[in-house]
């Protein structure tokens, strides 16, 4: 029989079991944890080499794409603008042989304007065309077309003296060009104004007639394209736009 508090007696062998020491269990317990923990941070750096190595891959496959995304712009560049050299090109050789023709020792006769004229239109042509090519269309005006902010730029005034032509086209300097509808440069026109004489003798009036109406009801809009134009004399430059591409 054991004694309480004594260890158990193993009653078959008549031997008493040797004490186990109480600290022994605490430094196992202490020494799994180590281990465990050892285990998860030895996992965590793993992951952390594997999602470098993941986001190196990244950035080297969006390095690659970004170039090839370069090449294939700068590709479609040169092939946009090849049409543009190959305009160019032609002038070059246009005006190249124009030039020798005219410098020739043996050139006796005086340029011939028509064919001058002709050259330099085939020339306007081809540049025209070139830009086609790139979605720019040329757009022309035609004298005695109404004046239009939105596609003309007014360089010059001409004094008219018929109120049906007042605020209308007179001279066109330059075409305009276009792309989608999107005006990149207006035409350059003169614009004809009312003379003041006309517009003091009432000569753009019908007898009987109201000023502001004037003829067919088209008196005020005659005076508000006047307006539109006001404080530029006669012949004069207008200020607008003048020397710029728009």
């Amino acid at each position: 029989m054991s004694r309480d508090g004594d260890p158990p007696v193993n009653e078959d062998s008549g031997a008493e079991p040797e004490p186990v020491p109480a600290g022994d269990d605490a430094a196992s317990g202490n020494e799994a944890f180590r281990a465990d923990v050892r285990d998860a941070l030895a996992g965590l750096a793993a992951r952390l080499d594997r999602e470098h190595e993941r986001a190196a891959h990244r950035e080297a496959v969006i390095d690659r794409l970004h170039e090839e995304n370069q090449r294939l712009r700068r590709g479609e560049l040169q092939a946009m603008l090849e049409p543009v050299r190959a305009a160019l090109y032609r002038l070059h050789d246009q005006a190249r042989r124009e030039s020798c023709r005219l410098s020739a020792p043996d050139m006796t006769e005086p340029p011939d304007p028509e064919g001058t004229a002709l050259l330099l239109g085939a020339l306007a042509d081809d540049v025209a065309d070139a830009l086609a090519r790139l979605g720019v269309e040329r757009f022309t005006v035609e004298p005695g077309a109404p004046y239009d902010a939105s596609r003309h730029r007014p360089v010059a005034v001409t004094p008219v003296d018929d109120p049906m032509r007042d605020g209308t086209v007179t001279t066109v300097q330059s075409d305009g060009f276009e792309q989608s509808g999107k005006v990149l440069r207006k035409a350059a026109v003169g614009v004809g104004r009312l003379d003041g004489a006309a517009a003091r003798d009432g000569t753009g009036d019908k007898a009987g007639e109201a000023p502001e109406t004037g003829s067919n009801g088209a008196g005020h809009s005659v005076r508000a394209g006047s307006n539109r134009l006001r404080g530029t004399g006669r012949g004069e430059t207008m200020n607008s736009g003048l020397g710029t591409d728009r």
